[in-house]
C-alpha cells in the first residue's frame, strides 16, 4: 500500500495506492463474494479495512477475541450479530463485542460496502464446531439466515 498521506477516491469503494485484495484464501473458511481493502494498516494501533460483498454474497460465520466497528458506505443487506439478525441501510453502524459470532450478508439486488475498524494486532477468526453451529441453527430465524 501507498505510504501517501491522501488516497484519492477513483471510484466509489476504490482508492489509489489501496489494493483490492481477495477476503480470505479459497478453501479457508466459507464465503461468498467478497472482496477486501486495507486503507490504514496501523492507524494508531488500528487497521481500517473496507469490504465489499456482491449482491447476495456473505461473509464468514465466525468471531473474535477482538471487537469490530463497522459502519455501512452503501448498499443493503443484513448482518447477524450474536443470536439477533439485523437490517442493515445505508450509514448504519454496528458493534461486534468480542467473542461474538457474525456474519454480513447482501440483498440480492445490490453490493454491501462497510468500513470495519479492528485492532492492528489481533486474534485469527474463530469458525463454529458443528456442535456450536447446530446451536446457532436451533433458531428458525437464525438457521435461515447463516450460510457456510
Amino acid at each position: 500500500m501507498s505510504d501517501s498521506v491522501l488516497r484519492k477516491a477513483t471510484s466509489f469503494g476504490r482508492w489509489t495506492g489501496v489494493e483490492l485484495l481477495q477476503y480470505k484464501r479459497e478453501g479457508e473458511a466459507p464465503f461468498s463474494g467478497v472482496t477486501r481493502q486495507v486503507l490504514f494498516e496501523d492507524a494508531g494501533g488500528a487497521q481500517w479495512r473496507y469490504f465489499e460483498v456482491a449482491p447476495g454474497g456473505h461473509t464468514t460465520l465466525e468471531r473474535h477475541a477482538h471487537t469490530h466497528a463497522v459502519m455501512v458506505l452503501n448498499g443493503s443487506g443484513h448482518c447477524l450479530v450474536g443470536d439477533r439478525v439485523y437490517s442493515l441501510e445505508e450509514h448504519d453502524l454496528v458493534s461486534v463485542p468480542p467473542l461474538t459470532w457474525h456474519q454480513f450478508r447482501a440483498s440480492d439486488s445490490g453490493a454491501l460496502g462497510f468500513l470495519c475498524l479492528v485492532r492492528h494486532e489481533r486474534d485469527r477468526p474463530q469458525l463454529p464446531s458443528e456442535e456450536e453451529l447446530a446451536r446457532l441453527r436451533a433458531d428458525p430465524l437464525l438457521a435461515a439466515f447463516i450460510r457456510t
